[in-house]
């Protein structure tokens, strides 16, 4: 199994719109092959800050399956304008 980690750094003030973004967006990456699960947590000591936690099958699963889907087209749409600056994605075994 493999952890996905993205610290999510959101536009300040724009943290209730990005999780009601985000509560569409979660159906999107759960329908995906090789998805096992997610969390999304948010930070305590800095507003507008999130970690998202995702545990895939494999790696190709999320950096080919879900990445170089249209599913992600969407998933991008949803997202990626809250960021600021955009997140680095780690991957742990």
């Amino acid at each position: 199994m493999i952890l996905e980690v993205a610290i999510l750094n959101i536009k300040k003030g724009r943290s209730a719109e990005f999780e009601i973004s985000f509560r569409q967006a979660e159906k999107i990456i759960s329908s995906m092959k090789g998805y096992v699960s997610h969390q999304l947590k948010k930070c305590v000591e800095q507003e507008d800050k999130y970690i998202l936690l995702v545990n895939w099958e494999t790696i190709e699963d999320h950096e080919i399956g879900f990445r170089q889907s249209d599913e992600y087209q969407q998933w991008k749409a949803l997202l990626h304008h809250f960021y600021e600056p955009f997140p680095t994605v780690e991957h742990y075994k």
